[in-house]
This record gives structure tokens, C-alpha cells and sequence, in this order.
């Protein structure tokens, strides 16, 4: 069987499979969207995310496609001018870019890989409607930590805050209350297959969104609340996926549980790995590294050979993405990966370098 430690898509939870049977069986895969089983689906599932990963109760919860969906329906919903976007990494600089094509006033800027979220030195303009960031950033295995969100929060309380928390929610105990807009994928820290997207939203930024009325598109982001306030849909969903969260989320631990698991075994692998003296780790500062996203530098052609030995081995290594593309690799750090799976891995690297 392949150890599969890709960052997105990566290993599905292995109850999945008896899921799917029982969404069969159970006649999910056929049900109407607007039926009383779907709406009764919707309704489970939004309060299980509530209560299994800490989601404030005020808050709203929608269904989409995927993280990249979220990233336009909250720039042609939730903006009419421009929005600001704080990014180190491909992620984060795709969403601005992106946006400047809604909203081509759109600003952003760059800061460093090794560097935290540059809170006290932003000049973000008041006509700016929505601030956006990459909590973690997948790309390259950092991430913004919850002083970074708190102290952002408390500097520009009356600007919305969007957060894209693909690779961390669901995995990590975020706290949602210091940020207006956040959204994922379910295909990393939820465990299941790709074709999913979870967004969350304050009642303020609700409440934007009906300031500003925007309804010209099926995902318009006022329609959508509209929706959901009976639990459905403004277009048919992906209801299997909604089926697929709903059984993942009653079977796993409460979030505080996986985040302690995932903060420890972080620390354990970013310890393993920088033992190695042909291979570092991409991010130096220990306070801005991801907890969920392990990035690994090399040269090209030991990344090339590592990860071919690797899959020979049946173990798959993440690709690296955007500029770090040919001199990196990523390693997941997922709920639904096993630990004697990285003990694995860790006796691939030892015997590699033997």
C-alpha cells in the first residue's frame, strides 16, 4: 500500500470506504438537494463543524466547490473597490492576483518566508474593504500564528479579515472569533477526497454581504445565506462530500485532541529532519513554521532522487510548489496519517542516508 504524505490531495481517513457504501445504501447519492434528507444532512453537519472544531455558534457555515470558489465569491460579494492581501507564497499571492482581476484597485504585498506577519508595519488604507491572508501557507510550510491574527485583528477592527485556512482547518484549534471570514478544502486536515470547500463567516461579514447586494452569480455569497438559512443550496451540491464530512466529523476527536497530537508530532519530525546535513529545513524560524506543512530544502538532484527512492519504496513525498518547486519537497502532517506511517517514513530517510 503507498504512504501517501502529499500535502492535498492526501490520505483519506480508511472509514471512507465504508462511508461511501452507506451513503449507497442509505440513498444519499440520489436524494433531491431541496428534500427533507438533504436539508436534514446540511443541518447535522453545519453543527458538528460548529461543535467538533470550535466554530462559534453565530457564525455561518456554507458548502462550495473548493477554497479557490471561496476566494471569488468573497471579492465579488464582500468588496466593491479593493481588497488587501498579506502573502509569503504561491497560495497567497494567487488569491490577490485573482482578486485584481475582480478588482484590479486590489493591493498586496510580499513579506519573507522567515518573517511574521508584518503587522506594525502596514499602512493599509481606509477605503480598504477586506484584508486577506494564508494562515498556512502550503506552498512553503509556514504559517501565521494566532498572536499574528489577534494582534491584526485588534489593529483593524472596523476592516473585515478573510482567512484562507486550507491546509490547517480541521486540523488546528484556530480561533475563528478573531478573524470575520474563514474557508478550506476538505482534501488535507478533514481527510476525505477533493471536490468540497467549507467557508465561515461572521455575522458581520454577513451583514456586508446584504449592504452590498451583490446577486449576479450562483454563488453569490447574500444568495447563498439565504439558502442556508433553510440548510440548502443556492445550486446542487456535492453531496456526497457533504455526506463524506458529516461521517468524518462524528467519528473524530474534538479539535483540541488533534491539535495537541499534530503540535507534538510537528516537533518530533522538524527534530528528525534537521539532522540530516545535505538536506535543511526551508523555514529557520521556528516561530513562523506550519505545524501541518513540513518543507524540506535540497539540491535538485537529491530532491529528484529522494523522491524516486521514495516511491519506489511505496511512499509518496510532496512535490515542491512555485519557486521552490525543483529544490524542495513537502511532507504532510494530517490527522488521517498514522503514526507508525511517519515511523515509517523516518526509517526510509535513516536508511537512505546510511
Amino acid at each position: 500500500m503507498m504512504l501517501n504524505f502529499y500535502p492535498g490531495p492526501s490520505k483519506i481517513y480508511p472509514e471512507v470506504r465504508s462511508y461511501l457504501t452507506a451513503a449507497y445504501d442509505e440513498g444519499f447519492l440520489g436524494t433531491p438537494h431541496r428534500g427533507e434528507q438533504f436539508v436534514q444532512l446540511s443541518r447535522a453537519t453545519v453543527g458538528l463543524l460548529k461543535r467538533k472544531i470550535n466554530i462559534p455558534e453565530d457564525y455561518y457555515i456554507f458548502f462550495t466547490s473548493s477554497a479557490t470558489e471561496c476566494w471569488e465569491i468573497l471579492i465579488q460579494s464582500l468588496t466593491r473597490h479593493k481588497s488587501y492581501h498579506l502573502y509569503n507564497g504561491s497560495f497567497g499571492e494567487k488569491w490577490l492576483q485573482y482578486a485584481q482581476k475582480l478588482r484590479p484597485k486590489s493591493e498586496g504585498l510580499a513579506f519573507d518566508i522567515n518573517e511574521p506577519l508584518p503587522v506594525e508595519q502596514l499602512q493599509i488604507s481606509s477605503d480598504t474593504e477586506l484584508i486577506c491572508f494564508t494562515q498556512n501557507e502550503t506552498s512553503n510550510g509556514t504559517q501565521v500564528s494566532q498572536t499574528s491574527i489577534l494582534n491584526l485583528h485588534n489593529r483593524y477592527r472596523d476592516t473585515l479579515i478573510a482567512v484562507d485556512a486550507t491546509s490547517s482547518m480541521a486540523g488546528l484549534n484556530l480561533k475563528f472569533i478573531k478573524a470575520d471570514i474563514w474557508f478550506a478544502s476538505v482534501q488535507k486536515c478533514f481527510g476525505l477526497p477533493a471536490g468540497l470547500g467549507v467557508l465561515v463567516c461572521s455575522p458581520r461579514a454577513i451583514f456586508r454581504a446584504k449592504q452590498i447586494a451583490e446577486r449576479g452569480h450562483y454563488n453569490s455569497l447574500v444568495s447563498m445565506y439565504e439558502k442556508m438559512l433553510n440548510y440548502q443550496t443556492t445550486h446542487t451540491p456535492n453531496v456526497l462530500g457533504i455526506y463524506l464530512l458529516r461521517r468524518v466529523l462524528e467519528d473524530r476527536p474534538f479539535i483540541k485532541t488533534l491539535d495537541q497530537e499534530l503540535t507534538d508530532r510537528s516537533q518530533d519530525l522538524y527534530e528528525f529532519f534537521s539532522q540530516f546535513q545535505d538536506m535543511q529545513l526551508l523555514i529557520e524560524n521556528e516561530e513562523v513554521r506550519s505545524k501541518t506543512v513540513i518543507a524540506l530544502q535540497a539540491t535538485e538532484r537529491l530532491v529528484d532522487d529522494m523522491k524516486k527512492r521514495a516511491l519506489h519504496h511505496n511512499i509518496r513525498l510532496g512535490n515542491g510548489y512555485g519557486p521552490w518547486q525543483r529544490n524542495t519537497f513537502r511532507i504532510a502532517n494530517f490527522p488521517a496519517i498514522l503514526d507508525e506511517e511517519y515511523e515509517e517514513l523516518k526509517r526510509f530517510f535513516l536508511h537512505y542516508y546510511a
